[in-house]
């Protein structure tokens, strides 16, 4: 069918009503929903700007409601060819994009879940594999065109873990839990028994002299021990940082295992303790816990709020300028600029090094401009790159060089 110039008419979304229906709103909460999942920071303030927009474009042409959506729900150039396969499938079918969204996202399901437990738990979670090949009796046959076509080692410690596919990501996984993280020691209060030393050993100096009649021909003596500093983690789960999250958790949980002082914990919109999760010994139990325990993941960012909390309740855990503070977050955070400001700089007397782990310094030209990030940038010690297992073998080379004497 043509209209009356001949030029055929503009294609039309299906979208089950007009802009001001219900079913459009529902569809359209729906799409800026996967597109969180799916990596793009998109919250509800700007889901309000694309109905506005959708409202002022009208749904007749399909080109020019994506041009209007990706104007206010897209904020980097990086993110547009995953809004546009998005877009597509999902406003030809929404099943058809849940099917995409799971090859971009290993741990999304098909379908969204109803409340945030249930959402943690896929993310965090480990799934079995039968679990993960059953289709569902109610999908239609979908093919996507998403296999590894290069799965060699060199590529996958290159790999942005932004990017992996769904066999690449378990694969990375397993890589990261093997990657060593080992701490600068320091000379600790306690001592030990030793050939050399500043200290007598008084105790098996007697038992020696005793047992020779009072004379000792060596004199036992006692050195300081040496122990690893005390790591202080603090990892944001919020949603622009949701496709690290699992994969940084199993990888500071092997590599800090046996550390005497270890303390984690996970920002959102509040803080929570991972500290009982991190002391079990699997990792598969230890995400299955963490995911049991954090009820804000995939959500905002408030690390001021953070910093306050663990201020208040958490304050004995730190070991004065010893602690060593590994912040890994995108630095795209929504609270208030001067409280995250005052926590940052309470937490810098309190502590030793504060680095700030940051994915997005994978891209060559990236500059802290966010307010959040900008407040970061001033407090850290050194900000380093955090996305692919390259980047998680050179941090405790990066540790070192900050943490050599000058």
């Amino acid at each position: 069918m043509t209209s009356a110039e001949g030029t055929p008419p503009p294609a039309r979304v299906q979208l089950l009503g007009d802009a001001r229906s219900g079913k459009f709103a529902d569809n359209l909460a729906g799409f800026g929903r996967a597109l969180r999942r799916a990596g793009l920071p998109v919250d509800s303030s700007r889901i309000a700007l694309a109905q506005q927009a959708a409202l002022a474009v009208g749904v007749a042409a399909k080109d020019d409601l994506r041009a209007a959506l990706e104007a206010v729900l897209v904020a980097s150039e990086r993110d547009l060819a995953i809004y546009r396969d998005m877009f597509d499938a999902w406003f030809r079918d929404p099943q058809v994009a849940h099917k995409l969204l799971a090859q971009m996202l290993p741990t999304t399901r098909g379908q969204a879940p109803a409340d945030r437990r249930p959402r943690v738990r896929e993310a965090l979670a480990p799934r079995p594999s039968a679990e993960r090949a059953r289709p569902r009796q109610d999908d239609t046959p979908v093919e996507f065109d998403a296999a590894m076509t290069a799965s060699d080692a060199q590529r996958l410690r290159t790999a942005d873990f932004n990017q992996l596919s769904l066999q690449e990501f378990h694969l990375v996984e397993r890589l990261a839990r093997s990657v060593p993280l080992p701490l600068p020691q320091y000379p600790s209060r306690r001592t030990r028994p030793a050939r050399r030393g500043r200290e007598l050993h008084w105790p098996r100096l007697l038992r020696e002299a005793a047992r020779s009649g009072g004379d000792a021909a060596v004199l036992p003596r006692r050195a300081r021990r040496t122990e690893a500093l005390p790591l202080l983690v603090l990892l944001d789960v919020s949603g622009s940082m949701e496709r690290y999250a699992r994969l940084l958790l199993a990888f500071l949980h092997s590599a800090t295992r046996g550390l005497r002082r270890r303390d984690v914990f996970a920002f959102g919109t509040r803080l929570t303790d991972l500290g009982d999760a991190f002391r079990l010994r699997d990792t598969d139990a230890m995400l299955a816990a963490a995911a049991s325990r954090i009820d804000d993941f995939a959500g905002g960012t408030r690390l001021g709020e953070a910093l306050a909390t663990l201020r208040a309740e958490h304050a004995r855990r730190l070991v004065g300028r010893r602690t060593l503070v590994l912040l890994i977050s995108d630095g795209l955070d929504t609270g208030d600029p001067v409280e995250l400001s005052e926590g940052l700089d309470w937490l810098r007397r309190h502590s030793g090094p504060l680095l700030w782990l940051n994915p997005l310094l994978r891209f060559a030209g990236y500059t802290p401009a966010a307010r959040g990030a900008a407040v970061l940038h001033r407090h850290a010690d050194r900000m380093l790159a955090v996305h692919n297992i390259e980047s998680l073998q050179a941090l405790a080379d990066a540790i070192a060089r900050l943490l050599r004497p000058r």
